[in-house]
Order: C-alpha cells, then sequence, then structure tokens
C-alpha cells in the first residue's frame, strides 16, 4: 500500500510545477486527486491524464483561488464526488519581479489576492468539512523569501510571511479537530515561478545552494506525500525549509 492509500486529496494550482509534480506523486501513493487551475487546459488534461494512468481518480476545475463562490461551487462538487477531502494542499501562488520603489498598488493587490486571500478562500470550506469528519491534513506551500533577507519581490515575501503566521496559528485550532497543519518553505525550484526571476538571482541561488542547483519539482512533491500521510502522525505547526541547503 502507498503512504496515502484511499485518502481524497485536493491540490490548488495543480496544473504546473510543484502542484503537478505533487498530484502524480501522491497518485503513484494511492490517493484520489482534485486540483484548480486558472489558466491551460492543455496543462490541466496532462495532469489529468498523469492521475488516471496511476489509476487514481482524477477531478480539475478551471477556477480562480480568488473567486471566492467558485471555490465554494468546486469543494461541494468534490464532496459530491469524492466524500470527504482527507488532505489539503495550499500550493497556488502567483510573483512577480518588481522593486518596492516602483510596485504599483495593482502589482501589490494582485500578489496579496492570490496568495492571501486565495489561502483563505480555498481552506475555509474544506477545513469546515475536516472539523466535522475530526480528521485533515494540510499543507501549506510558503517559501524561504519569507524567512531570509532574499533579493525577491517584498509583496511575494510579504504573503509567504503571511502564509507562516497562518499555518502556526490555524494548527492550534484545529488540533482540537484532529487536523494537522504543516507548511514546507520552498526554494528556488525548476518551474515557470522559478524561472520568472531574474536570471542573476536564479545563478546567485545555485552558488548559495549546498546541492549547487534549482529543485525538482519531484524532490518536494517526494517529501511532502510523507508530510500529509498518516506516518507522520505527531508533526502540526511546523514549517519545513526545503530548498537544497542554501547557507545565505
Amino acid at each position: 500500500m502507498g503512504l496515502l492509500e484511499g485518502k481524497k486529496v485536493f491540490i490548488s494550482g495543480g496544473s504546473r510545477g510543484l502542484g503537478k509534480a505533487m498530484c502524480e506523486v501522491f497518485a503513484r501513493e494511492g490517493a484520489d486527486i482534485a486540483f484548480n487551475y486558472s489558466n491551460s487546459v492543455d496543462d490541466a488534461e496532462h495532469t489529468l491524464a498523469r492521475i488516471q494512468k496511476l489509476g487514481r481518480i482524477g477531478l480539475a476545475y478551471k477556477v480562480s483561488v480568488t473567486d471566492k463562490n467558485g471555490i465554494q461551487e468546486m469543494v461541494d462538487d468534490i464532496q459530491r464526488e469524492f466524500g470527504d477531502i482527507h488532505i489539503l494542499v495550499n500550493n497556488a501562488a502567483i510573483n512577480k519581479a518588481d522593486n518596492f520603489a516602483t510596485t504599483t498598488e495593482r502589482s501589490w493587490k494582485s500578489i496579496v489576492d492570490v496568495n492571501v486571500n486565495g489561502l483563505y478562500y480555498v481552506t475555509k470550506p474544506i477545513y469546515k468539512n475536516m472539523i466535522r469528519a475530526r480528521y485533515g491534513k494540510i499543507l501549506n506551500i510558503t517559501s524561504i523569501g519569507a524567512i531570509r533577507a532574499l533579493p525577491t519581490s517584498v509583496h511575494y515575501a510579504t504573503t509567504k510571511a503571511a502564509v507562516i503566521g497562518f499555518t502556526k496559528c490555524l494548527a492550534r485550532e484545529a488540533g482540537n479537530f484532529g487536523i494537522s497543519v504543516n507548511a514546507i518553505a520552498a526554494g528556488i525550484y525548476d518551474t515557470d515561478l522559478g524561472h520568472s526571476l531574474p536570471e542573476f538571482f536564479k545563478n546567485m541561488y545555485r552558488n548559495w545552494s549546498i546541492k549547487g542547483c534549482l529543485g525538482r519539482p519531484e524532490d518536494l512533491a517526494e517529501f511532502a506525500a510523507f508530510m500529509v500521510s498518516d506516518r507522520n502522525a505527531y508533526m502540526t505547526g511546523e514549517v519545513v525549509t526545503l530548498d537544497g541547503g542554501t547557507v545565505v
């Protein structure tokens, strides 16, 4: 049996990058997977095909995490299809290379809307169902940019620091209902989001990292599968750094 045999999972932003890798690894470990995406139907269909090839059920929803009503309708549909959602991974996020002095209000609001408000919109309805079930695993993907003075965008780092506060405080409340809440502080990975960063920053990162390279999405996905499994029974309220050993 796999680590996640029989589990029902929702992963936000599951069509590409880290989300896609987690969809595939979690399916391999025995879970049925639902995910949302915002843009590419082709990417979503490819992820669905990978889930199904692994013998699991896949559900894909074209809805933004910023669409509160759309997310609620999606969660209701997943509950009808799957029953209880056992595992939630808050992965969806956006970034934009920017200096704080030139950051526009529109840019600030767009990053906050996806990375913070989207976190709320997705988690709230699923969390309420987990409370009723008295069981759940929530994993939030944050960033080392939230905890180290890296040359990343201030708005992105701010939102990812909010994810850490969300994780720790929700874990305290959720523990009363048999729900664990943890986070991974990710370094830079070989994804579209990672490659949106300036080339000089990625080269600096390779020099900082003990591993000397960007991370592979599957590296994070393999560890994430353990974090949300029942074998990881005692951890909650923790933020685990997974960045190839950066030494800044």
